[in-house]
C-alpha cells in the first residue's frame, strides 16, 4: 500500500471547506422571523381560546363578555332573554342606535347584576319598570290621566328603554313600554325592544298593583342569558 507523503496531506487539508460563519444580520433575521412565528401562533391560539370558553344555551352560542374588541359584528350579542317569574321574554338589543347602554346593559348582565332584579312598577297597558332609583317619576307621569297616550302614534310597541335621567344611585333600571307615548324619546334611551315573548309583558301588566303602581306579589327577574340569534 503507497504510503500518503506529510505534504500531500497537508495539501488535502487545505483543500477542505472550513465551517461556515453564520453573519450578525443572518441572525438578526432568523430571530425576527422566529417572533412573528410565535406572535402568529400565539394570536391563533388565542382566539380558538375565546371561541372555545363561548357557552351555548339551547343550542345557541352565547357571549359573556359584553366588551368584543376585535370580534366580528356577527359574533356580538343582538339579544337578551329574560327568565322572569311570569315567563320568558327576548330582548333584540339597538346596538347600532345605543352602542353605549347596551354595552352597559350586557356588562351588567354578565355580572349577574339583573338575577333577583324585581319589577317594581307596573301600570296596565302602558309600561312596566324593573328596577327604581327613587328619582325618575316617568311612570307616575305616564299614568295619571293617561294624557300622554296617543293611540294615533304609529310608534313600535313593547320598547324598552332606561332613562336618561342620571340615576343619583348608580343603579341601572329600565322601561318596557307597550302603549303610544308621545314623550318616550324625551325621558328614555331605547335600547331594545321585545321580539318574542310580547305575551309575558301582557301578563305583567295584568298583576294586581297597589296606588303607587307596585305589584302586591313580587315579579323577579330570575336569569338574563345573551345570544347571537333567537
Amino acid at each position: 500500500m503507497a504510503k500518503i507523503k506529510p505534504q500531500a496531506l497537508l495539501q488535502q487539508s487545505k483543500k477542505k471547506k472550513g465551517p461556515s460563519r453564520i453573519s450578525i444580520t443572518n441572525i438578526v433575521i432568523y430571530t425576527l422571523a422566529l417572533l412573528l412565528v410565535v406572535f402568529v401562533l400565539f394570536s391563533a391560539y388565542k382566539r380558538w381560546a375565546q371561541r372555545s370558553e363561548i357557552p351555548t344555551h339551547n343550542g345557541r352560542s352565547v357571549l359573556e363578555d359584553a366588551a368584543f374588541p376585535g370580534m366580528k359584528n356577527t359574533n356580538v350579542p343582538r339579544f337578551a332573554t329574560l327568565d322572569t317569574g311570569k315567563g320568558s321574554m327576548t330582548i333584540e338589543l339597538f346596538k347600532d342606535t345605543a352602542p353605549n347602554v347596551v354595552d352597559q346593559f350586557m356588562k351588567l348582565c354578565q355580572d349577574g347584576y339583573f338575577k333577583g332584579f324585581l319589577f317594581r312598577r307596573v301600570v296596565k297597558h302602558s309600561v312596566i319598570q324593573a328596577g327604581d332609583s327613587g328619582e325618575f317619576d316617568a311612570v307616575k307621569d305616564w299614568a295619571l290621566g293617561r294624557k300622554n297616550l296617543d293611540t294615533s302614534l304609529k310608534q313600535e310597541e313593547f320598547m324598552v328603554g332606561t332613562p336618561k335621567a342620571k340615576n343619583e344611585q348608580g343603579g341601572f333600571e329600565f322601561f318596557i313600554v307597550s302603549a303610544q307615548i308621545t314623550d318616550l324619546n324625551e325621558k328614555l334611551t331605547i335600547f331594545g325592544r321585545v321580539a318574542k315573548g310580547q305575551n309575558v309583558v301582557q301578563d305583567i301588566e295584568e298583576v294586581e298593583t297597589d296606588e303607587q303602581y307596585q305589584p302586591k306579589s313580587p315579579i323577579e327577574i330570575m336569569s338574563v342569558t345573551l345570544l347571537q340569534d333567537m
